[in-house]
């Protein structure tokens, strides 16, 4: 089916990150935690022992800062958002493309960050030149799906792989739009069987990461994290003044590695800055102030990435979806 629904635990899961918060995500981070380390430190080692920085397996590319949500965890929802307003120049974007396109980039691109991707009214036409410069690369858009219409999907789904609808709601049941969509593409499976629409059941209010203190309902504490995290390694992180970030989580842009309107991707990607920053937060968060008492870890997709590229699976690594089922956190 081209269409799914997804929930971390169902109905269950859901309902417990809606009654006990703090209690749901404290406990998931600890199994995360205790589960992932292994994986985490090999594929640390392995990007240093490299003598070129691997290319990132995920390319985020933020086209415009702004969110119509209202995420209570999030910095970017209506009521958190603090930074200026800026979208991203086009032929910032379009240089952006070329570059990897040059690079021989064929893994994963989505034009998201901390924002909602439909608000940019180029949004087709940017991911219609993406699809053209990078035919291999694995496209996928993340959206809250508030303004997603059969239009808008029409137009998007020539130039995605996956679309990933995160259903924010105070209820256990899909927005009217949304199921929509979902009785549409369950109807008509031959009209959407070249991109995968995965809809995640997601509580508006939940609990989830401090994301290194910017989450207005879980601010950062005093627990130093130890472990490293995988993020850095994985992505490419591009805000739309073009200034490339260490990862989702620096919402408030207060990292940056440089601009991409001064430096070219393969530079910044392979800058002694950024290597030094990699190598401490590789012996540990704690090693990196920005990262000291972040307790984000990846919700499974990275850690698909990193299996598979450790088993010497790349071409596998760029095939796999931009969200594994049932995922518990997401950067929306």
């Amino acid at each position: 089916m081209p269409v799914t629904i997804n929930s971390f635990m169902g109905k269950f899961g859901w309902n417990a990150r809606k009654y006990f918060p703090n209690l749901a995500a404290e406990a998931y981070l600890k199994l995360q935690f205790t589960t992932r380390r292994k994986t985490q430190d090999a594929y640390c080692k392995w990007f240093l022992e490299q003598p070129e920085s691997p290319m990132p397996h995920v390319v985020n590319i933020e086209t415009i800062n702004r969110c119509n949500s209202t995420c209570s965890f999030c910095s970017a929802s209506v009521n958190n958002e603090k930074r200026p307003f800026m979208k991203i120049d086009e032929n910032l974007y379009k240089s952006i493309i070329d570059q990897l396109a040059d690079w021989g980039y064929k893994g994963h691109l989505t034009l998201y960050g901390n924002n909602e991707p439909l608000l940019d009214t180029r949004i087709v036409e940017f991911h219609k030149y993406a699809r053209e410069k990078l035919p291999d690369s694995f496209i996928f858009m993340s959206t809250n799906g508030l303004i997603l219409t059969m239009e808008r999907l029409r137009a998007i789904k020539p130039y995605v792989n996956q679309i990933i609808i995160n259903n924010y709601a105070m209820e256990y049941k899909l927005h009217d739009n949304i199921q929509e969509i979902y009785d549409y593409v369950k109807a008509h499976p031959d009209e959407f069987k070249d991109v995968v629409i995965q809809i995640q059941m997601r509580y508006l209010q939940e609990v989830l990461t401090n994301r290194a203190g910017s989450a207005p309902n879980k601010q950062a504490t005093e627990k130093v994290i130890t472990e490293p995290c995988l993020l850095p390694f994985t992505d490419m992180w591009i805000t739309p003044n073009g200034n490339v970030g260490l990862c989702c989580c620096d919402n408030l842009e207060v990292t940056n590695f440089g601009n991409l309107n001064e430096m070219t991707l393969k530079e910044v990607w392979n800058s002694k800055k950024l290597r030094d920053v990699l190598t401490k937060i590789s012996q540990g968060r704690q090693n990196y102030p920005f990262c000291k008492h972040c307790d984000f870890i990846d919700a499974g997709f990275r850690m698909q990435l990193a299996k598979k590229t450790l088993a010497g699976d790349i071409e596998g690594a760029n095939r796999t979806g931009g969200e594994e089922k049932n995922t518990k956190e997401s950067r929306k």
